[in-house]
């Protein structure tokens, strides 16, 4: 290799492995991660020519985001399994929080026309929403396993139409089977425990069910989140006993703890495995290897390794370039599928038609951001990136703040204070607030340029000509199970008079180099 080609190939390297977008390269092939983005505990079928990939939201709602793709690249954000939980008050913020609670990794199956996705909560059990099309409406959830303490369930309708329901257990393992009714709404038994080996095979999760050539195949995550590998259980029994492997692991690559996700097979019967990776503050982002089968085990990526780089899935035609959505211009009257709040909303406080082309949040009493209604979320697509907003903050009133910031468990954002009837540009960094000027205008452009798990915040005064730092960068950390999240935010001072409004007139996100 000469010089000049090694140069090249280090640099296309160091860009995958930084996560550089897009996955598809524009020439046939792509580079993981296929989406650098907290799509955490992927599960993804094909239905047609048409692949539909759910993952798992814990508080943030709308809940389970739908993605949508032709060819298992390009990727776009199509609907929520549920708008809120009802569950339980602190899903609303009432009497405390849910952070960390909510819906865990989902699966998504298609059956006898309808789509349906399973999902457990750590203290309610397991529930079901179904729908005739992926972008909904979906129905309310209803409760399959009322127990604490479940995770990770998958539903299996063998070929008689048996129908099955296999999930873990919170501390992960065993892996325990039910038969459920035909509807997939009840479990009909209390469950066998099909899988079980401390030993072998720690940290049992994640089971995804499959039938192929006459076995039942479990496909499921051992080790842990950060380094753990992925396995593949399988019997000719769908009750067992199961012989194992590993199929995936991250040897000598540069790939940490490739597991958790699903397999799913193009119409011209190549396979494919679309897991997730943690990648620290950014959450669990998602990689996708090519798979054979040999002996009737599947072979992931290069011999059982991820792959940086692979020939795009054999699909019949190429499909332009998507990414999931980011930037808003809050045109619409109704919020963009990119957006998650952190608790249920409060309705009566938020706003896209009040001053149509803005959303206004109307601030609530807190006592802190996170104990504060309606904090509107972002899931970081890149490694990289600037967001900004521009703000009008006419309707404020004493008491109340409002910004731009990264949600995580200690939060910090850059925004607007007012006091005795005027207003200052302040960073609040989680230990106390960085005091910027006084602000003598109406409207303020902010921004966040996060690189390197930190976050750096700057604001202009002369409609985004000119941007100027406030305080130091501060780390963003992965928090609830969760990647850290661009917020746009405002609420008042416990105490204080009913809040007034803010005005967010756009957010818009870049990818930066």
């Amino acid at each position: 290799m000469t010089v000049i080609a090694r140069s090249a190939a280090m640099a296309l390297l160091a860009a995958v492995l930084a996560g550089a977008r897009p996955a598809d390269l524009g020439n046939g092939t792509y580079r993981n991660p296929v989406l650098f983005a907290d799509y955490s505990d992927p599960d993804v079928i094909r239905v047609g020519a048409d692949y539909y990939l759910v993952s798992s939201s814990f508080h943030f709602m709308p809940g389970i985001p739908i993605l949508k793709s032709h060819d298992l690249v390009n990727w776009t954000i199509i609907g929520h399994v549920y708008q809120r939980l009802e569950l339980d008050p602190k899903y609303s913020m009432v009497g405390g929080t849910r952070y960390a609670g909510g819906s865990w990794a989902p699966a998504i199956r298609f059956h006898q026309g309808r789509f349906y996705v399973y999902f457990p909560t750590p203290d309610e059990g397991i529930l079901m929403s179904s729908a005739k099309s992926a972008e909904g409406p979906w129905t309310s959830p209803v409760l399959v396993l009322a127990k604490k303490g479940l995770e990770d369930p998958c539903p299996f309708w063998d070929d008689d139409g048996s129908a099955y329901l296999v999930h873990s257990v919170v501390g992960a393992g065993p892996l325990i089977l039910h038969r459920m009714n035909p509807e997939g709404t009840a479990v009909l038994d209390e469950g066998k425990e099909i899988a079980r080996d401390p030993k072998t095979l720690p940290t049992l999760e994640g089971p995804k069910f499959y039938k192929r050539r006459g076995y039942y195949y479990i496909f499921a995550p051992i080790g842990g989140v950060s380094a753990g590998q992925q396995a593949v259980l399988r019997s000719k029994s769908i009750y067992g006993p199961y012989e194992y492997r590993i199929v995936l692991a991250q040897a000598a690559t540069a790939i940490n703890g490739p597991h958790q996700g699903a397999y799913v097979e193009t119409p011209s019967g190549e396979g494919w495995f679309l897991h997730f990776q943690h990648r620290g503050a950014y959450g669990r982002i998602v990689h996708m290897q090519p798979v054979r089968w040999v002996d009737d085990w599947p072979v992931m990526g290069e011999a059982g390794q991820p792959v940086a780089t692979a020939r795009k899935p054999d699909v019949g035609k190429t499909y332009p370039i998507l990414e999931p959505q980011t930037s808003d211009e809050f045109n619409s009257r109704q919020l963009g599928l990119q957006w998650e709040w952190n608790h249920n909303p409060d309705d009566a406080h938020w706003s896209l038609s009040q001053r149509p082309g803005f959303l206004r949040l109307h601030a609530m009493p807190a006592a802190d951001l996170l104990s504060a209604q309606n904090t509107l979320t972002l899931t970081l697509q890149d490694p990289a990136l600037y967001a900004e907003a521009l703000l009008d903050v006419t309707g404020m009133t004493d008491g109340q703040q409002a910004g731009l910031g990264m949600f995580i468990k200690q939060p910090h954002w850059i925004g607007v204070a007012q006091a005795g009837g005027r207003r200052r540009l302040i960073l609040h960094t989680g230990a106390g607030e960085t005091p910027g000027p006084a602000l003598e205008t109406n409207q303020v452009e902010l921004r966040v340029h996060v690189e390197n798990e930190a976050a750096a915040y700057s604001y202009s005064l002369d409609g985004g000509k000119t941007f100027l730092p406030l305080g130091e960068p501060m780390p963003i950390v992965f928090s609830w199970w969760k990647g850290a999240r661009i917020c746009l935010l405002s609420f008042t001072d416990k105490g204080s008079e009913p809040g007034g409004y803010v005005d967010i007139d756009w957010l818009h996100y870049q990818a930066a180099p």
